[in-house]
């Protein structure tokens, strides 16, 4: 036996799925995972994230729709035949069994002979680097450790997908970054599907191939982590992906490309072209704060200086127009570099018109 496994494609297929008396919980949703590819299901609290992993599990019945591994519909398929792993928030590891128990738990169930299983054991505890606590139990491990314990059961019995579900919830957050890596490279290492189930924008994104944004059991945008984070398809995407500054306006012009926004304290954009408002409605026009720069006073939008940030790494700054629009800009922080201080008079530019993504403004927001 060898640590890779074969790779299958998943497929779910017009997913929809109701609760009795409540909101569609998953609302149509059509998905293609490449075979050995990690998708992260990301979006906030009750988005229809969990509902839809358990669906691809066999945990919970879908109202209609296909969940489809490697060309098969298996949605008759009890979840213990569908030759799926899951890795949970808690781990779930057996506390009464040994880490090489823990991870041979699945080899047992399934009848593997015992020279396999012995053999599929230390290939697993080398792959996740803990062979020489293999006598150990899962309360003398770390939180690291019993995750990478958790994951190598799930891997063991080499399983068609791999499901992930809010994996460093339990983690410190000094630890995350690191289980991060080690989590994407025993996933490169066996090759096997994998769909994650995560709220923290962060993890999806260092993580994922590609990126399925729910919001309200609907899918909002899937594509790779740049395409989401540089060319968001929707103002949920833009503004619950990573920090945008909002700015109300109305469009006066577009071409294909570009668009002129008037922002409402009176200053003239140029923007990336909607593609869901025409000349004379309200939009809103969202620029990140790494593409706002800070010029000399009485270039571009003219601003002041209300508060400055060392965030380590970078400088946040917080600036006021005088019109009343709020905007934060973020920079690289050099060695021994300070904020701005406030009341500083600046102006701000964007690095390019395609930097600026606009979407007809919701009804709600008003532009005075």
């Amino acid at each position: 036996m060898t640590t890779s496994t074969t790779s299958f494609d998943l497929t779910l297929d017009d997913i929809f799925h109701q609760y009795p008396g409540a909101a569609p919980a998953v609302d149509h949703i059509t998905l293609e995972v490449a075979a050995g590819e990690l998708v992260a299901l990301l979006g906030p609290s009750g988005c229809g994230k969990t509902t839809l992993l358990r669906i691809i599990g066999g945990f919970q019945p879908q109202t209609s729709g296909k969940v489809v591994i490697g060309g098969k519909v298996i949605d008759s398929l009890a979840p213990h035949h569908r030759d799926i792993g899951i890795v949970f928030q808690n781990y779930a590891l057996f506390p009464h069994l040994s880490v090489a128990e823990n991870i041979a738990y699945g080899l047992d169930a399934r009848g593997v002979a015992r020279p396999q299983k012995r053999e599929r054991v230390a290939e697993m505890l080398e792959m996740i680097q803990l062979g020489h606590l293999a006598d150990r139990y899962p309360r003398q491990l770390s939180g690291g450790q019993q995750q990478r314990v958790a994951l190598a059961r799930a891997l063991a019995v080499a399983p068609r997908i791999l499901l992930l579900d809010e994996p460093f919830s339990a983690l410190d957050k000094s630890l995350r970054l690191d289980m991060q890596i080690e989590i994407k490279r025993l996933q490169r290492q066996s090759g096997v599907t994998c769909v994650m189930v995560t709220h923290d924008q962060e993890e999806a994104l260092s993580m994922a191939d590609r990126v399925a944004v729910l919001n309200a059991g609907r899918l909002e945008q899937f594509a790779t982590p740049s395409q989401i984070y540089d060319s968001p398809s929707s103002l949920f995407v833009n503004t619950f992906v990573g920090t945008a500054n909002v700015l109300p306006g109305t469009l006066e012009s577009m071409t294909a490309q570009t668009a002129q926004v008037r922002l409402t304290d009176g200053n003239l954009l140029t923007c990336r072209a909607p593609q869901d408002a025409q000349p004379g409605s309200a939009v809103l026009a969202c620029i990140r704060p790494e593409n706002l720069q800070v010029t000399a006073a009485g270039e571009g939008l003219v601003a002041r200086v209300e508060l400055g940030l060392p965030l380590g790494p970078s400088i946040v700054h917080e600036m006021l127009t005088p019109g009343g629009l709020r905007l934060k800009t973020a920079a690289p922080r050099g060695m021994g570099s300070e904020p701005l201080k406030p009341g500083t008079a600046v102006g701000l530019r964007p690095i390019s018109a395609h930097a600026i993504t606009t979407f007809a403004a919701p009804p709600a927001v008003a532009l005075n």
